[in-house]
């Protein structure tokens, strides 16, 4: 007999992503000649993790009476107010309005966000290309996944079909939770432009005014926000103004890329809510989330962030190290586009980030072929995701070479 409910009984037992990348870590150590563009964390052109030293030497200077005792249940207040500030800078209405949790990493956000602004049963809407966890984070709190398609025929973020999206869950469930990941999309790299955030945020609030009684709530995944190829990458916010008291706005923080300590799970759930009532009711539903799910974070993780966030010196050295690597990362994207587009392979359009998605058909074959082949991408439905961030420049034109064959 399995005691495991119904519901829960055939799981997976391993994320697809780490699957794959231990069977390519495995087969390298055989010897075998292997390009590994699976798994999600930056490496250096050798094969080492990029770690950056001054976030390294953040974690290892905090002392060990820090590290013991709990944290408080929604997290440090003065992590919480330094994450803020990282986020709004130069947006002070936001930060203003800012109420926030701490969440192990980024997920955490997203789990809190789900649980607290969609009721068991109803589906959260994003993009036809999104990262997957989103489904399981969605499958485990009892509610469901909706998507739209992202692109239209010029390759831009597909606001007709949000536009019908929207229209289509305002109707069926009265309610709406909107997951948006930019800049630098995982899976396909992709960015935003103002034009597309300025369209998005428009719809936003006329379905918003025109059911004045079904909340609208964007969740903007920041995760990889750090390696964005725009010299502001925040330069958006200001786009988002217009939906402060009119929809719902929350962001996804985390520290596990912006600081290349993934292990750390230290993240954080921000949302802006500019009444002063609603604010409270938040704050105390993201702190009982809290409670009821990890009831509190690494109190360490949190100094060590905190420090690197708001320590002049240290948030400037960490901030060249980063810079170092997203040059690193910037050569490989530029290396990527020369040899994808002699090849003609179809792709959004990629600046920077972690991955970038090749459009084909037959996507599960493909990339059961080049894993024959001894080259490790991730199958999605019509693409194959590449994880850029851990290709040695070098090997970029095989990558490529095997994506074409």
């Amino acid at each position: 007999m399995i005691h495991v409910i119904p519901a829960h009984q055939g799981r997976p037992s391993d994320d697809p992503i780490f699957a794959l990348n231990k069977e390519a870590t495995t087969r390298k150590a055989r010897g075998e000649s292997i390009v590994n563009a699976s798994v999600g964390s930056l490496l250096l052109d050798d094969g080492r993790l990029a770690i950056l030293p001054t976030a390294a030497r953040a974690v290892h200077e905090v002392t060990a009476e820090e590290w013991a005792p709990y944290a408080p249940i929604a997290g440090a207040p003065e992590f919480l107010a330094a994450v803020a500030q990282d986020l709004f800078a130069d947006e002070p209405e936001m930060r203003a309005s800012a109420v926030a949790a701490a969440t192990p990493g980024g997920s955490g956000a997203l789990r809190h966000a789900i649980a607290n602004y969609l009721e068991p049963g109803q589906a959260m809407l994003t993009t036809s290309f999104f990262w997957g966890p989103y489904q399981t984070l969605c499958d485990e709190s009892d509610r469901k996944l909706a998507t739209f398609s992202m692109f239209n025929a010029d390759g831009k973020l597909d606001t007709a079909a949000l536009d019908k999206a929207l229209t289509e869950q305002i109707a069926g469930q009265k309610r709406v939770l909107l997951f948006i990941n930019d800049p630098c999309q995982n899976p396909t790299g992709y960015s935003m432009k103002p034009d597309e955030w300025q369209a998005v945020v428009a719809l936003l609030l006329a379905h918003a005014a025109r059911a004045p009684h079904a909340p609208i709530t964007l969740l903007v995944d920041t995760a990889y926000i750090a390696y964005a190829a725009r010299p502001n990458p925040r330069a958006f916010l200001k786009e988002l103004r217009p939906l402060l008291g009119h929809v719902g706005l929350a962001f996804a923080w985390s520290a596990s890329k912006t600081f290349t300590h993934y292990g750390l799970r230290v993240g954080a759930i921000v949302a802006c809510v500019p009444d002063a009532k609603e604010r409270a009711c938040t704050e105390a539903a993201f702190s009982y989330s809290c409670r009821g799910t990890w009831s509190n974070c690494s109190r360490g993780g949190m100094r060590a962030i905190t420090r690197l966030l708001t320590d002049p010196v240290m948030a400037a050295a960490s901030d060249n190290e980063r810079d170092a690597l997203k040059t690193l990362l910037g050569a490989r994207v530029e290396a990527f586009n020369f040899a994808a587009k002699a090849k003609s392979l179809l792709y959004p359009r990629y600046e920077g980030g972690f991955f970038v998605t090749v459009f084909t058909d037959d996507a599960h074959g493909r990339a059961l072929r080049m894993k024959e082949a001894g080259v490790f991408v991730v199958p999605a439905k019509g693409a194959l995701r590449v994880a850029l961030c851990s290709v040695a420049s070098s090997d970029v034109p095989r990558l490529v070479d095997a994506l074409a064959s």
